[in-house]
């Protein structure tokens, strides 16, 4: 069974830059899915809300590069 995308996901901004993300899997030689550039963009938040909730954990105000 697949699992649901909460309404928190489906508000996400995106975060990357599209043509960016294409640019990178082009060089590889490969194309990319249509589906590519928000299922990169949902990982950077997923990355993004675990670094500050470390953050948080820590009992500190900035989210540094060792919590991701």
């Amino acid at each position: 069974m697949a699992k649901k995308k909460s309404s928190k996901k489906k508000n996400r901004e995106v975060l990357v830059v599209g043509s960016k993300v294409k640019d990178v899997v082009r060089t590889a030689g490969l194309r990319s899915d249509g589906n590519l550039i928000a299922a990169v963009s949902d990982a950077v938040h997923d990355a993004l809300e675990k670094a500050i909730a470390r953050a948080k954990d820590n009992k500190r105000g900035t989210v540094r590069p060792h919590d991701l």
